[in-house]
Order: structure tokens, then sequence, then C-alpha cells
């Protein structure tokens, strides 16, 4: 795998997201939201490609948008289907997910990402823009939603959900990666300061509510925890984000537990996926390969305490059921999942 960094600055730069049509309740971007028509691509390795699957969870969509969930491990071509039989997505019929980015623009030269929604019956890419799929999902997609689903996105909290999604993407999901493939000491020291300084103000903020943004689940607690729950596993020791291990910030580690426990988030986690992924395909970060053994994960089902803060996970709305059942994790690592 190949990281793009700045020669000057040992800066990562994250390539921005191409594919960028939406897919609206009225198809004004020439993509109807219908059921059954699209495909969402997913790794489970991938904390952009996470949110969809938990937004997807929570809201009931199963039944209108299926998942197709590629291998953790590329190669030269990137996301492979080597999960399915044939090597081959049996419902889009292809071997890689670069094959519909080129379907949609055979003169594409980007990088191939995950989460992608593909239009089943023409097998083109319709989005890889990852901010935008959950948002549309929750916003778009209502006549799908099932009995009960929360509201992600409530209007009357979009302005600060915003806001602490900006510092959040900044200074913690971005910041990770910023930390673990800078090739520069500064690069990687202001992406390491930014980080522990936005997590020291999250602690802050989440030790007087239970949720970021208002008394139930919102979009900012889900972005976010998808980089937390990554945290001992990978970020900490493959990414140098070692002042503290999540383990050792007692209130985001309650946080993050409370989120996990919470249907819709721990039964989207792969813990065997995310630390392939990240020890395996990151060779110029683990020339290795080699895949550490920890950390110990039983601890994501102990108590949290975090309901003596109030708050309604899912406001008026109710939990999802289980997943179907050809979604089900398999439990290796010790946390039930």
């Amino acid at each position: 795998m190949t990281i793009p960094t700045d020669p000057q600055t040992g800066e990562f730069r994250r390539s921005a997201n191409h594919f960028d049509a939406r897919i609206t309740a009225d198809g004004r971007d020439g993509w109807p939201v219908e059921a059954g028509r699209y495909r969402l691509v997913v790794s489970r390795a991938c904390p952009w490609a996470s949110r969809g699957l938990i937004v997807r969870r929570l809201l009931g969509l199963e039944s209108a948008l299926s998942v197709a969930v590629a291998d953790p491990i590329q190669d030269d071509k990137s996301w492979r289907f080597t999960l399915d039989p044939d090597d081959r997505d049996p419902v889009l019929g292809i071997k890689y997910l670069a094959e519909a980015y080129h379907a949609a623009d055979p003169h594409y030269m980007g990088g191939i990402s995950v989460p992608a929604i593909v239009d089943i019956p023409s097998k083109w890419l319709v989005s890889n823009d990852y901010p935008q799929i959950t948002l549309d999902f929750s916003t778009e997609w209502t006549s799908h939603h099932r009995p009960g689903a929360p509201d992600l996105y409530p209007e009357r909290l979009r302005g600060e959900i915003d806001d602490v999604n900006v510092g959040v993407f900044a200074d913690v999901n971005a910041a990770v990666y910023q930390a673990g493939f800078a090739t520069k000491q500064s690069a990687y020291d202001d992406a390491y300061h930014r980080l522990f300084a936005m997590l020291d103000a999250l602690s802050d903020r989440l030790e007087r509510q239970r949720y970021l943004v208002g008394d139930t689940i919102t979009e900012a607690d889900i972005r976010l925890f998808t980089t937390l729950v990554r945290f001992d596993s990978v970020y900490h020791g493959h990414f140098k984000c070692n002042r503290n291990k999540l383990t050792e910030q007692p209130v985001l580690w309650a946080y993050a537990r409370d989120l996990f426990q919470t249907p819709g988030f721990g039964d989207t986690v792969d813990f065997d996926h995310i630390k392939r992924h990240y020890h395996e395909v990151h060779e110029q970060v683990n020339p290795t390969r080699i895949v550490p053994l920890g950390p110990e994960l039983s601890g994501w089902t102990t108590p949290h305490h975090r309901e003596q803060l109030g708050g309604r996970p899912f406001g008026d709305g109710t939990p999802p059921g289980p997943p179907p059942e050809d979604e089900r994790i398999e439990d290796t690592d010790g946390a039930t999942s």
C-alpha cells in the first residue's frame, strides 16, 4: 500500500472523495432512493466504512440496502472480495471494488476507498463520500427506516453536531493517521499533540454528559466511536499515538464501552479484521507484517456506569434487533460482538 505524504513536510495527505453524487429521496442527482437498488461496500477494518455499518444497523436499513464485506487484506488492486465464493461479490459479480470505480469513470486514476455505494444494475460506483453517506442515510432514506429508528441527525441540533464533527475529524479521526503515516518528526509531533489535546477536551465534555450532543446518540458519537474502538488495538502502538491507551483514559474508556454495548455498535466491530488490516497492509509502518496478539479485549463488556449521567440512547425510538444471520461477526478476540 502506497501512503501519500508530502515530501517537504512529511505530512499524510488524504485523497479527496472523487465520487460525490448523492442518493436522495427526490433523485435530484439522478440516483433516487430505491430499496434493493444499491449495495454498500465496506471493510470492517476501516473506521470510515464502519460509520456506514453502524448507521445502517441503527436505522434498520438492512432490507433496503445490502452490504458487501471486502477482505481486510488488500492487494495491489486494493479492496477485493476474497471472502466470497469464487473471490467474487455474489451480487455485483465483481472481484475488485476498483471495477465499480472504473465502470463509473474509465479514466479514474485515484485511490480505491471504502465505504462505497454501488448501483447494482449498472455496477457503477455512485459515491465514496463517506461523510455525506451516513447523513443521507438519516435524512434521505427515511421511507425505509425501521419503526422506532432513532433520529441520529436531529434538525434542532445539526449546527452543534456539525461543529463537533469538524473538530473530531481534524484532531481525532484524521490525526491518528497523520501521526501514524508521518515521515518527518515535526509532522508527527503536530498530529500527536492535536490528538491528545482534543481527547482531553472531549473527556472534559463527556464527564458531564453521556453523549456528545444532546441526550441521545447522534452522528457525532458514531464518528468518534469508530476511532476510539480501534485505539488500543492499532493506533496506540502501530500509529505511535502512545501518550495513553484508551483504557487509561477513564471517561473516554467508559464512554466507548457504553457505545460498544449498545446494539448497533459492538455487533458491527470485527477486531480480527481491524488488527490484520492495519498491521499487514501498512508495510511502510510495519515491515514485518507481524500482527500483535494483544490487547486483551474482554474489558469492552465490563460495566461502564454511564447510565448514571441520564440520557436515552435511542431517544423516543427503540434499539435495533439482532443483526441478520449472514452479517453476524464471530467472536474470536474475547469481546462479545
